[in-house]
């Protein structure tokens, strides 16, 4: 049986790039557990845009 990781909220936001190209966001939630989002390139970009578009300079 193999080893199995707690499902917490905690923990440092997370991005990578699968080998099939999409971007996986992993991100944790208040009350425990990650909102775990795949994504393609122009929708990354997309996010990143509407992102930039809130944040305060």
């Amino acid at each position: 049986m193999a080893a199995m990781k707690p499902r917490t909220g905690d923990g440092p936001m997370e991005a990578e790039r699968e080998p099939r190209g999409l971007i996986v966001l992993r991100v944790p939630l208040e009350g425990g557990g990650r909102l775990v989002v795949s994504v393609n390139d122009e929708e990354a970009a997309e996010l990143h845009k509407v992102l930039a578009g809130v944040l305060k300079k």
